[in-house]
């Protein structure tokens, strides 16, 4: 064991440590150990001509600062800004695409990614290409001197595949050196993940999941590693007003302390869960089970398998009763909360995409999604177990 004085710690220290020895945070004369909340529209100044460090939250507030250096660190970013929603995060991050432009995206999407890049072709002239980004090479057609951004989702929500991320820069890079390099990375977390080590462009997380984990905070994180893009980026977030409120900024700093330990339990927990449903026959979705086709390349670039897996019942009614049969699991189109949840993606968070384009995408109506909590995975698994025969599910799959 080393005793040498650290500069960076392991990740689960470093949720919790809050370092200012590079005078970045701002000052407290206080010394509060939580961080004060400033909440306050505006801020007095010293004179009219001369402005200081903050004049109006929606430019820039301390609490904000505080926590933004904080998800910096721990994204390995040069810079990290928080805005009010996950979608308002992507929504930041496409603005840097002009009309003309296109953008390189998976074909399994979170639906509100899919709704808001249907907008971008039919209202900005941005046109999307969906690909299979299990395969790296599939992106090579699609690569131009207009392509602006490559957008990957990975593990992909809600069938979990899993995109080469290292692979697929390097093949953007050689092709298409202007492009950017975009991942969504809420479904692991900085814990688990860290897309800006690989060397992607940007990332973004739905802070209203893992990093927050009680489901009483909408917020969205986008770290970049460059200054310039970080530039664009503050400058989108303070022209349209979307900055994190202050208190949200502390709810989240609060949640992202103990992120670790919720992670590690709902992780332990979905192995068990997704070892018990592929014993019962069910296809299951989840880069934890050796049996997934990329569960090595899942495991060079992540820690961990994460906390939300899928699988198929093999009928679309049977799925919805064993949905509705559940009593631990809540029914919700969300993740990453320290309670259970249970969804049927074709009929909830996914909906928006037509039918007909998600079985182009080979999306399973009757896929249920679980995002598991932190409950003792033995009541999870009684409960599960009661749906499963009530609603004959169990009967069909063997």
């Amino acid at each position: 064991m080393t005793t040498t004085a650290r500069t960076k710690y392991r990740p689960a220290t470093e949720l919790v440590y809050v370092d200012n020895s590079d005078g970045k945070n701002p000052k407290d004369n206080y010394n509060a150990a939580s961080m004060p909340i400033y909440q306050t529209a505006t801020f007095k100044q010293s004179s009219s001509a001369q402005m200081g460090e903050y004049d109006y939250s929606r430019s820039g507030n301390p609490t904000r600062s505080h926590v933004e250096n904080h998800l910096a660190k721990i994204m390995s970013a040069k810079r990290a800004f928080a805005v009010n929603s996950g979608m308002t995060a992507l929504d930041v991050i496409t603005r840097l695409v002009k009309s003309g432009e296109e953008i390189i995206a998976g074909d399994d999407l979170y639906g509100g990614t899919n709704r808001l890049l249907t907008f971008l072709a039919t209202h900005n002239n941005v046109k999307t290409h969906h690909i299979d980004t299990t395969n790296a090479d599939t992106i090579i057609p699609y690569l131009s001197d207009k392509t602006r951004l490559v957008l990957l989702e990975t593990p992909t929500n809600p069938l979990m595949k899993i995109a080469d991320i290292p692979r697929i820069i390097q093949i953007v890079r050689e092709r298409s050196p202007n492009a950017l390099v975009v991942v969504d990375n809420t479904m692991m977390s900085p814990y688990l993940q860290r897309p800006l080590e690989m060397g992607a462009d940007i990332v973004y997380d739905s802070g209203t999941k893992y990093l927050s984990g009680h489901h009483d905070l909408m917020a969205g994180v986008v770290a970049v590693k460059d200054d310039s893009i970080g530039d664009k980026i503050y400058f989108t977030i303070n022209a349209t007003g979307v900055g994190l409120g202050p208190f949200d900024c502390w709810l989240l700093m609060r949640g992202i302390k103990t992120l670790a330990v919720r992670m590690d339990r709902q992780q332990a927990n979905a192995i068990k869960i997704a070892e018990f449903l592929q014993e019962h026959k069910f296809k299951v979705h989840y880069p934890g089970l050796k049996t997934h086709p990329q569960y090595e390349l899942h495991a060079k670039m992540s820690s961990g398998p994460g906390a939300v897996l899928s699988f198929e019942t093999g009928d679309v009614e049977l799925s919805g009763k064993l949905v509705e049969l559940t009593r631990l699991w809540g029914i919700s189109v969300s993740f990453g909360c320290v309670n259970s949840l249970i969804s049927m993606p074709c009929r909830m968070s996914h909906a928006s995409i037509p039918a007909e384009v998600r079985a182009a995408r080979a999306m399973p109506e009757d896929l249920i999604r679980l995002c598991v909590g932190i409950e003792d995975v033995d009541d999870l698994l009684e409960d599960l177990y009661h749906a499963l025969t009530g609603s004959g599910a169990l009967k069909l799959a063997n």
